[in-house]
């Protein structure tokens, strides 16, 4: 068995799982893991190993989809806000398609990084430690970012800004 073969293995659930969780289709997710790992398996040589390869493989995943969002006209679907288990005020303002999209807004206008941060903590359910390493940040860094784009979203949404 080769290294990719090892790493196809491996990873391959992670990354069905993520795309499926964001596009909210099962085709989709298969569809799209098969061109990640296409991808990668066509850019390993460039993995530098700064991060964990999970986080390599969502981050191509991501882009991915989105590239494949573009080419089919479609605007991202409100899905991209899933249920989150934990229990936070601005989860529990996920409630209704127009809150959501009005949250999936507010998202898009957020600076760099807080914007990408939220979404790989989100969206791809990863660590602090997993985005801070995708950074090149401490695990303390992710987080704290992390918190304040969650604010940010918040404050937005009651008015504050």
């Amino acid at each position: 068995m080769t290294n990719f073969e090892q790493v196809y293995q491996t990873y391959f659930r992670d990354v069905f799982l993520y795309i499926k969780k964001i596009s909210g289709d099962e085709q989709i997710a298969e569809d799209i893991t098969s061109e990640t790992f296409l991808k990668a398996m066509a850019a390993i040589d460039g993995f530098r190993g700064t991060c964990n390869i999970r986080v390599w493989l969502c981050q191509i995943a991501k882009n991915c989809y989105c590239s494949y969002l573009r080419k089919n006209g479609r605007v991202q679907p409100t899905e991209l806000l899933p249920e989150i288990k934990d229990t936070t005020d601005i989860e529990a303002l996920i409630i209704s398609s127009e809150e959501k999209m009005e949250i999936h807004r507010l998202l898009h206008k957020l600076d760099e990084p807080y914007k990408e941060v939220f979404s790989l903590r989100v969206f791809g359910e990863l660590s602090f430690k997993e985005i801070g390493a995708l950074f090149d940040k401490s695990e303390n860094w992710a987080c704290v970012t992390y918190h304040r784009s969650r604010k940010k979203i918040q404050d937005a949404l009651e008015g504050k800004e």
